[in-house]
């Protein structure tokens, strides 16, 4: 089967479609003929050496798919059948042709959505589905903050906090992509690099932040905590301004009772796998279906045209997910 190849500390250009073998299924996998997967910045930081595969999956690229199911394991009670439509999430592998696949991961196609929608889905519906009700139980009416709004996790969470009729506010560094984040729902947008979302947050809302959804980390940390609500949480994704937290202030930190949660997926067990994604079938498929909910498409490449869209989320020019297709 052809695949996307890679070696660590590679560059975009140097992404080649190339031959491997075929996946063998294990008990309680299918095999998923691949029409499209997802881009994300965990497969940039993959090709640059920084975040290897977990022991045991796929040392190929790729953590979303949507395709047709092939093959299913001997022995397998599951829903699916050979020719169902699906979508899902996978540990490794997506990059490629052909990917094995837990059953329990995956869910059906929508009928109104074609691979190219459906490999929009899974990685970033399920973070933004994780964060605010798994590790947070977002209330109606509370006030959510998301940093990196235009993002693919950002205007899923944007759609999910608006389904519970939350107040939203959005960080994003363009008009281009706050114009975006209003489509999908976000009462106040703020552009981070002309002014300082703090300053705004105090003087233009009375109501303090319930829940930040926040992938920079770094000097975000005391920002965020100064318009965090009493009781509030911090659901911390990503590091992207950097590892460490300097003078962290803890006497903020104790005073609003803050809670700092980080959390991840792509390591996360396979029965953890499993409930999430039938928690978010059960609150949010029917709203894929009907359109409720909606996947925000940036661009779409052939699988050839791989470097493009490596390159694309590198200069952080997306609003909203990248797709390649076989």
């Amino acid at each position: 089967m052809r695949f996307i190849d890679f070696t660590p500390g590679c560059s975009a250009q140097e992404l080649a479609i190339s031959e491997t073998a075929m996946p063998r299924l294990i008990q309680g996998q299918v095999l998923v003929k691949v029409g499209a997967f997802g881009i994300n910045r965990a497969d940039l930081l993959q090709r640059a050496g920084k975040y290897p595969a977990p022991d045991g999956e796929s040392p190929i690229l790729g953590l979303e798919i949507a395709g047709e199911i092939i093959e299913i394991s001997a022995g397998l009670a599951t829903r699916f059948k050979v020719g169902d439509k699906v979508f899902g999430l996978v540990a490794g592998g997506a990059y490629a042709e052909y990917v094995a696949v837990h059953a329990s991961h995956l869910l059906p196609l929508p009928a109104s959505m074609d691979y190219i929608q459906g490999a929009a889905l899974a990685e970033c519906f399920l973070t933004a589905y994780q964060a605010m009700f798994v590790e947070y139980q977002l209330q109606e009416r509370s006030s959510v903050l998301i940093h990196a709004g235009a993002s693919g996790v950002g205007l899923a969470a944007i759609q999910l906090a608006k389904q519970a009729n939350c107040k939203v506010v959005v960080t994003a560094s363009s008009a281009e992509k706050l114009a975006v984040c209003l489509l999908y729902g976000a009462d106040l947008r703020i552009n981070y690099i002309e002014v300082d979302f703090v300053e705004v947050l105090k003087s233009q809302t009375p109501q303090p932040i319930d829940l930040i959804i926040d992938f920079v980390g770094g000097a975000y940390v005391n920002r965020n905590l100064a318009v965090l609500n009493r009781d509030g949480c911090i659901v911390q994704l990503a590091m992207l301004g950097g590892r460490y937290v300097e003078n962290l202030d803890m006497a903020l930190m104790l005073g609003k009772r803050a809670t700092i949660k980080a959390s991840t997926l792509r390591n996360r067990s396979d029965a953890y796998k499993t409930a999430l994604t039938l928690a978010f079938e059960r609150d949010c498929w029917a709203k894929l279906d009907s359109g409720q909910l909606k996947a925000v498409i940036d661009a779409s490449y052939s699988a050839s045209e791989i470097a493009q869209a490596h390159g694309r989320m590198e200069n952080n020019l997306n609003m909203g997910k990248l797709v390649c297709y076989w």
